[in-house]
C-alpha cells in the first residue's frame, strides 16, 4: 500500500504542479529495502527514478578494479537514479540502503512525461545536476589536495549539516568506518587512525559507530 507523499520534501512532488499530484499518486509505488540491500546497481538498465521517503542511502561508484567511492548520502525527499537519464539508459552509479529505507518509485516514461508537463520540475532538476557537478568537482579537489584530517572533518561537517544531530550531539547517521573511508577516498586503517587522533585532540567524540564534532578545530 502506498504511503502518503511528503509534498514539501519529495523532489518530485515539491516541484510539480498541485494538479499533477493525483497523476503522481496513481503512477508511483512504495518499495522497501533492508539495510545493505541494493536499490539499483551500476550498469543496470534504467527503468525508473526513485525518491527517498524514509531512511538513508549511499550513492557509490566503482573506483579502479577493487575500490569504491561514495559520492553522496541521501535522505528523505532526495532523488535517486537521475544519473541514468542519458542515451545509454544505464545507471552510472549504485544506490544502497544503509538503514531500513522506503522509496517512492516511478517508471522512466512517467518521469519524462512529468518533466515535460512541469517546467519547475525540469528547471529544478537542471539546477540539481549543476550543483551536484560542482560538489563533485570540489570533492575531487579536496581528495587530491587536502590533508586526510581536514578532508575527514569536512566530510563530517557535511554529514552533520545533512542529517542533523541527536540529543547527545552525535550525527544522526551511524556509519561503518569503511563507508567513511570510501566517502573520503582513503583507507579503513587511515580513517580509524585519524579519528582516534581527532578524539585524542578533542575535536570529535566517538562511541562505536556514533561520531560527534566538538569545538576544537583540527
Amino acid at each position: 500500500m502506498n504511503q502518503a507523499c511528503d509534498l514539501k520534501r519529495c523532489f518530485l512532488c515539491a516541484h510539480s504542479l498541485p494538479e499533477w499530484h493525483d497523476a503522481i499518486s496513481s503512477h508511483r509505488k512504495n518499495l522497501e529495502f533492508k539495510k545493505g540491500e541494493a536499490i539499483f546497481k551500476e550498469g543496470d538498465e534504467v527503468k525508473g527514478i526513485y525518491f527517498v521517503y524514509s531512511g538513508a542511502v549511499k550513492v557509490h561508484k566503482k573506483w579502479g578494479s577493487d575500490k569504491e567511492l561514495i559520492i553522496r548520502f541521501t535522505t528523505n525527499g532526495s532523488i535517486l537514479g537521475h544519473r541514468g537519464l542519458t542515451n545509454d539508459k544505464i545507471y552510472s552509479v549504485s544506490a544502497t540502503a544503509i538503514e531500513p529505507t522506503t522509496v517512492c518509485y516511478v517508471d522512466l516514461d512517467f518521469f519524462k512525461w512529468s518533466l515535460k508537463v512541469n517546467h519547475t520540475l525540469s528547471y529544478s532538476l537542471m539546477t540539481f545536476f549543476a550543483e551536484e557537478l560542482g560538489e563533485a568537482e570540489q570533492k575531487m579537489h579536496d581528495l587530491a589536495l587536502m590533508p586526510v584530517k581536514e578532508c575527514l572533518r569536512e566530510a563530517l561537517m557535511k554529514l552533520e549539516k545533512q542529517f542533523g544531530c541527536d540529543e547527545e550531539g552525535y550525527i544522526n547517521l551511524r556509519l561503518p568506518r569503511q563507508d567513511l573511508a570510501q566517502f573520503t577516498g582513503t583507507t579503513y586503517e587511515t580513517v580509524f587512525r585519524t579519528l582516534n587522533e581527532m578524539r585524542d585532540e578533542g575535536s570529535v567524540g566517538l562511541e562505536k559507530k556514533r561520531i560527534k564534532l566538538l569545538g576544537v578545530q583540527v
